[in-house]
């Protein structure tokens, strides 16, 4: 079975993704923050649901 990628994933999208399209709960990078990677998924999972584009990029300092 082909997995066809989903009409929602915008351009940036895939860092929240696996593979199979289901969320990345653990950030990307082992020194991330979870506090941060966890709100910036549901940010992003909000999205999804608004089908729109974030007003604000969420960046990491430091």
């Amino acid at each position: 079975m082909l997995h066809q990628r989903r009409e929602h994933l915008r351009p940036g999208d895939e860092k929240f993704h696996y593979s199979d399209d289901s969320h990345r709960w653990i950030p990307p990078e082992p020194d991330y923050d979870q506090g941060v990677w966890d709100e910036q998924v549901r940010q992003h999972k909000l999205g999804h649901l608004r089908n729109d584009r974030p007003k604000v990029r969420v960046r990491r300092l430091g």
